[in-house]
């Protein structure tokens, strides 16, 4: 079986929990099929793993378009590379058209993998303008024209359901994210934490993530300000989506900073490595997002045995056990697509509460790093989610 997967990111182009399950899933599934990846940009590896690769620029005659054009017309340029194919698998909105037109075009199924869903995900008219309404019709006509669908969670998949109700529930299945756990395992050096100032003796709170509405990062800053004066907050971000929340952010730093030391702020992707030690020298790890389809984040921060305080949404709490391996902070959101908690001061209070919570209780954050790892190792491995990927391209190939 040939299986052309298409995607936006991919090694070295990695900036999300997206970009890691395609590369991690290339890694496991080339070992048991024919896998050809098309990729946006043109650095890519050429062979990875035993799966050949192929990197697209943007047309250069669409550089003064909108993004979301310019990503349709990167689109339409992997379209020929599809020919051949069994069928075609591809990752976010960006791939999305591409496997909707590549399918059409030579006659093959056409999977998609849902990683996010653009209704839920308002906040994007601020980055893409118009472009977001172009996202947001080339993410549905492929979801109701899909042979099938992948939800990395349950909870993704009732968002799908739930957002594009006409589509048949029967071609909806889960299949979650993994974790190599041979990769991400505790390293407690120390060479991370100098370079980037961190103190390892006093206790860490630590993010790692994109400064985007759904990662919640001005919620976990107020929240920082109701921690014992001698807690570090150790943050590993992206560059902010807008300006506006750019400034709303710097503004909280700032305000933390003027009250209390350790507050470190680490920009832009740095070594996997580095993240690693970071992560194992954390006391808790925290991702108070109030949008997050599985939070692949939560499970690389268990695999370094680091304690997770994380907020009940999407698929959180499938990775996430309360009382097991962290705590989970529930919260009422507004229905309108964008997330936002009900009562924002509440949210605030009963994230630091629970962060307080692990925070004081040196054997407890143990135990629950502890368990983490081993429900990472037991219940995320890539090579079991490769194998049910194989089974439902059968599935979805049989019913063709």
């Amino acid at each position: 079986m040939r299986v052309d997967i298409v995607t936006k990111e991919f090694p070295p182009n990695i900036y999300g929990g997206a970009g890691v399950h395609v590369a991690e899933l290339s890694r496991s599934l080339a070992r048991h099929l024919t896998l050809k990846v098309h990729a946006f940009g043109t650095n890519v590896e050429p062979n990875y793993h035993g799966a050949e690769v192929f990197g697209y620029a943007d047309p250069t005659d669409l550089a003064e378009a909108n993004a979301a054009v310019q990503t349709l017309g990167t689109d339409l340029k992997m379209l020929s590379g599809l020919a051949g194919t069994d069928l075609i698998h591809t990752h976010t909105w960006y791939a999305n058209m591409a496997g909707h037109l590549g399918g059409l075009l030579h006659g093959v199924p056409h999977v998609l993998s849902a990683h996010s869903l653009e209704p839920l995900r308002p906040w994007k008219a601020e980055q893409l303008g118009g472009g977001y309404r172009v996202s947001s019709w080339a993410e549905s006509t492929a979801y109701h024209s899909a042979a099938g669908v992948i939800a990395v969670s349950a909870g993704m998949r009732e968002d799908i359901l739930r957002c594009y109700p006409d589509i048949d529930p029967d071609k909806v299945t889960v299949i979650h994210n993994g974790i190599d756990t041979e990769f991400w395992t505790p390293d407690h050096g120390t060479d991370a934490l100098s370079k980037y100032g961190i103190d390892p003796a006093r206790p860490i709170v630590s993010f790692v993530g994109r400064i985007t509405r759904q990662k919640g990062v001005p919620y976990l800053l107020r929240a920082a300000a109701e921690l014992p004066a001698e807690v570090q907050l150790v943050l590993c971000v992206g560059a902010p989506d807008t300006p506006e929340l750019a400034a709303e952010v710097n503004g909280l730093i700032d305000e933390l900073k003027a009250t209390r030391s350790g507050i470190v702020v680490v920009e832009g992707m740095i070594p996997r490595n580095e993240v690693i030690q970071i992560l194992t020298a954390s006391t808790v790890f925290a991702c108070p997002s109030i949008y997050e389809p599985l939070g692949i984040v939560n499970l690389e921060a268990m695999a370094c045995e680091t304690a997770v305080v994380a907020s009940a949404v999407g698929g959180i709490p499938e990775v996430v056990a309360p009382g097991e391996t962290g705590e989970l902070v529930h919260v009422e959101q507004v229905q309108d697509g964008t997330g936002t908690p009900v009562d924002e001061d509440k949210f605030v209070a009963d994230f630091a509460a629970a962060l307080n919570k692990v925070l004081a209780d040196e054997k407890l954050a143990e135990n629950y790093g502890k368990a983490g790892r081993r429900r990472a190792q037991e219940h995320f491995s890539w090579d079991a989610i490769a194998e049910q990927t194989i089974e439902f391209y059968q599935h979805v190939l049989n019913r063709s």
